[in-house]
């Protein structure tokens, strides 16, 4: 997937421009550019670092549109608004697992190496898997490049990235209840 991030003057209305696998393109809305790196660059950072398929990007990759999204191109796949929210139902848990690990690891990146291992073990307290430290270091490093990269981008450049393929969110069979009415709706019922 490949996902590009275009770096507008200060305080204009962001987006970030995704091409899916299947060739379907869609832009997703972000809020106010600033020299701070965007938040959903943060999010590609840290979960690309640590493996993360089931987070923001993979459930994009996956088939997830988020309210954010607005599709701009290419033929979607049946059923593709019933699979997102179905997607979303069954992921919730690892989305959320990933808004937190992402905001910590951002945190993370803007405080001093002592203060960060105590802290590790506290925020990913209620957390049933939480990442080790070494990878959270990693990832940490890599977010304080990205700022760096997107700090230096000019105005008006694009900064595209790829996302792998085989990180998505798992398919979930849709709900037979819901499908069933979407064919009753379409048979005049």
């Amino acid at each position: 997937m490949k996902v590009m991030f275009r770096r507008l003057p200060d305080h204009e209305w962001g987006h970030v421009l995704i091409e899916r696998d299947d060739h379907v393109v869609y832009r997703m809305h972000a809020g106010p550019i600033t020299a701070e790196i965007p938040h959903d660059l943060v999010h590609f950072t840290v979960e690309d670092t640590l493996g993360i398929a089931d987070g923001i990007w993979g459930a994009i990759a996956g088939g997830v549109v988020f309210r954010s999204m607005t599709h701009v191109s290419g033929r979607r796949p049946p059923h593709a608004a019933e699979r997102s929210i179905e997607l979303i139902r069954a992921h919730r848990d690892r989305l959320q697992r990933a808004e937190l690990i992402g905001g910590f690891v951002e945190s993370a990146a803007h405080q001093e190496d002592a203060d960060r291992s105590s802290l590790y073990r506290l925020s990913f307290s209620t957390l049933a898997d939480p990442p080790d430290v070494p990878a959270v270091e990693r990832a940490v490093t890599a977010l304080q490049r990205a700022e760096e990269r997107w700090r230096a981008l000019p105005i008006g450049a694009d900064l595209t990235l790829t996302w792998p393929g085989n990180r998505r969110l798992p398919a979930v069979p849709l709900n037979k209840r819901l499908s069933r009415g979407k064919a009753r709706a379409r048979r005049g019922h």
